[in-house]
């Protein structure tokens, strides 16, 4: 009986791996390709380092791609480029700028090629801290996916809030200035 049930067990054990585990990497263009029109204002997309930590939250998925982060960058961006719905808002570390080449070799040259790629969004700088909180916080409501590159730079991760691409955030605050002088909630 004991032995049944630890084969049992033992069969069952894949079936219930918890969701954090990460996917192949081969399939990270598809992943992204199949999630994005799901994804809405709220959701991020975090390209991220090869030491970016597995999160626990619940609505937080990781792939590990296996791939150089400004080539997911890229595809990334160019993907939600070509979405109808939803538009970028870009942050990063506060600490890239001060990482020196003495201690993570190809910083400085990763601080121009990032620089490069996101020549034209506007890229708020936060702690690293704080953006870790701000991305648990959000996966407990909101689906965040992080994408794993083989970067070796630290704080070199680019963390993407999905905005909503056809209402503007001037927009936003019109409506909300009108509610307000008409008493509404």
């Amino acid at each position: 009986m004991l032995r049944n049930f630890l084969a049992c067990a033992l069969l069952c054990a894949p079936l219930l791996a918890p969701a954090q585990t990460p996917l192949p990497s081969s399939d990270w263009k598809t992943q992204v390709a199949e999630t994005l029109p799901l994804l809405g204002h709220r959701n991020w997309i975090l390209i991220v380092d090869s030491a970016y930590p597995l999160q626990t939250s619940p609505g937080v998925e990781t792939i590990d791609t296996k791939a150089s982060l400004p080539f997911v960058l890229q595809f990334v961006l160019g993907t939600i480029n070509d979405a109808q719905h939803v538009r970028p808002d870009i942050y990063m570390d506060a600490e890239l700028p001060f990482v020196p080449d003495e201690d993570a070799p190809g910083a400085a040259q990763y601080r121009t090629t990032i620089a490069d790629l996101l020549r034209a969004y506007p890229i708020q700088s936060l702690p690293h801290d704080k953006i870790i909180a701000t991305i648990d916080d959000a996966g407990k409501t909101f689906h965040v996916l992080v994408l794993k590159t083989n970067m070796t730079i630290p704080y070199s991760s680019v963390f993407i809030r999905l905005n909503c691409k056809y209402w503007s955030d001037a927009a936003e605050a019109r409506l909300r200035a009108k509610m307000k002088t008409s008493g509404a909630r």
